[in-house]
C-alpha cells in the first residue's frame, strides 16, 4: 500500500521542483515558445481554482483541501488496498490536490505555467499538480465504470 504513497510523493516533488524551476527563471507573465502555436511555458499565478474562479477564496481552498485529503487517504486504506487502479487513482489525486496546498499555504497562490493552445482555444494556464488532478479523477471514474461492470451491473 505505500508505493502509492509514494506515487502520491513523487508527484508533488515533481510539481513542486518544476514550479520553483519557473518562479526562480521566469518573470510573472514571460512565456518561453515551446511548440509554436502550440505548447508553451507561461509563468502565471493562480489565486482561485480552474479558470481562475473563486478568486481569493484561501480559507475554502483550505478546508476542501485538507477535506479531499482526508478522503483520500481514507477510501485508499479502506477501498483500494484490494485494487491496483483505484489505488494509483487515488494516488494522483492526492499527489495533485497536496502539490497545489502547497503553493496556497507557502505562495498564497498557485503557480501555473503549461499553456496550450487546442484548435485556436487558448486552454487555461495549468501545472503538474492540475495534471495529476485530471488524470487521477479520470482513473476513478474508469475504476468505478470497471469495477460495476465487474459487480454485473447492466445499468452502466
Amino acid at each position: 500500500m505505500y508505493v502509492y504513497y509514494i506515487i502520491a510523493v513523487i508527484l508533488v516533488v515533481i510539481d513542486q521542483i518544476t514550479k520553483w524551476i519557473v518562479v526562480k527563471n521566469m518573470e510573472l507573465y514571460e512565456q518561453i515558445t515551446i511548440v509554436e502555436n502550440f505548447f508553451y511555458f507561461t509563468s502565471h499565478r493562480n489565486k482561485g481554482a480552474a479558470w481562475g474562479i473563486l478568486q481569493g477564496q484561501m480559507v475554502f481552498f483550505y478546508i476542501v483541501t485538507t477535506i479531499v485529503v482526508i478522503g483520500v487517504i481514507y477510501y485508499m486504506q479502506k477501498y483500494a488496498r484490494n485494487d491496483k487502479l483505484l489505488a494509483i487513482s487515488l494516488s494522483f489525486v492526492l499527489g495533485g490536490a497536496i502539490g497545489n496546498f502547497i503553493d496556497r499555504i507557502f505562495r498564497g497562490e498557485v503557480v501555473d505555467f503549461m499553456d496550450f493552445i487546442i484548435f485556436g482555444y487558448d486552454f487555461p494556464i495549468f501545472n503538474v499538480a492540475d495534471s495529476a488532478l485530471v488524470v487521477g479523477v479520470i482513473l476513478v471514474l474508469i475504476a468505478t465504470f470497471l469495477d460495476e461492470k465487474k459487480k454485473g451491473n447492466k445499468t452502466v
